[in-house]
């Protein structure tokens, strides 16, 4: 086994216990270490993918059990989640395009989620359940996005619930827990014709980011405080995006 591989373990182990704590299962952080190394975007997005799967599940079932995980949050963004996302997973960016659009997309995030988290009064106001329409349509934009990026979504959806008041930070981990779940598996079936791109290495990596994870999901469904969770996502976002871009 080469450096690169056991380089890249370590890297996703960590990844996944970060994201894994404010309810992301760490695609566009597993993207940014494999663009450092030169992976090509078929592989990376598979990879992501079948990672951020596999994190997803591991972080849903955490927050399931903690009690925090609200089905009425979730369903209005996966009934055209999913099928947007099964959609998106078909569709195969080249590297001059991949690269900055979701880097862009991730800094842009992070300084949405610090302006929402910085407004004075933000924190004033009950959060509200998701709007069904709103939510619907919001659920079709990003699971499209996620599944053509191989991001698996929650780290859009994230930034957006909390900006709009659609739940608190604990709530909206959960939901974006679930709906990277539903999404990345959605994705992934869509982008089967690239799973031969799938490194041989991916079960080594697949039990560094279930450590890792289950770490994470544990420590955040239960310890952190919101704005802690709100600080390292948008962090997360914007080193991500940054690495992207560079």
């Amino acid at each position: 086994m080469d450096t690169e591989v056991i380089g890249l373990a370590a890297a996703f182990l960590v990844i996944a216990l970060v994201y894994a704590a404010v309810g992301q299962a760490g695609a566009s952080g597993y993207i940014a270490a494999m663009a450092l190394v030169g992976f090509a975007p078929a592989a990376m997005k598979t990879t992501a993918l079948a990672l951020n799967l596999l994190v997803a599940a591991i972080g849903t079932f955490h927050f399931m059990k903690s009690g925090r995980l609200s089905w009425r949050n979730i369903y209005p963004f996966v009934i055209l989640g999913f099928p947007f996302s099964l959609v998106g997973g078909a569709v195969h960016l080249q590297k001059e395009l991949y690269y900055p659009i979701v880097g862009v997309i991730l800094v842009l995030s992070a300084a949405q989620m610090v302006r929402s988290a910085l407004r004075k009064g933000a924190t004033v106001a009950s959060p509200s359940v998701p709007p069904f329409w709103p939510a619907l349509a919001t659920g079709a934009i990003i699971g499209f996005f996620a599944g053509t990026t191989g991001t698996g979504g929650g780290v859009f959806l994230a930034p957006l619930m909390l900006v709009m008041n659609w739940g608190s930070a604990h709530q909206t981990a959960a939901t974006t827990a679930a709906y990277n779940l539903i999404n990345s598996a959605a994705a992934l079936i869509g982008a089967y014709a690239y799973w031969n791109a799938l490194p041989t290495s991916l079960p080594f990596w697949l039990f560094s980011v279930a450590v890792g994870g289950s770490i994470g999901a544990f420590v955040g469904s239960r310890y952190l405080a919101d704005r802690w969770l709100r600080a390292i996502l948008a962090a997360l976002l914007l080193m991500s995006g940054l690495k992207l871009l560079w």
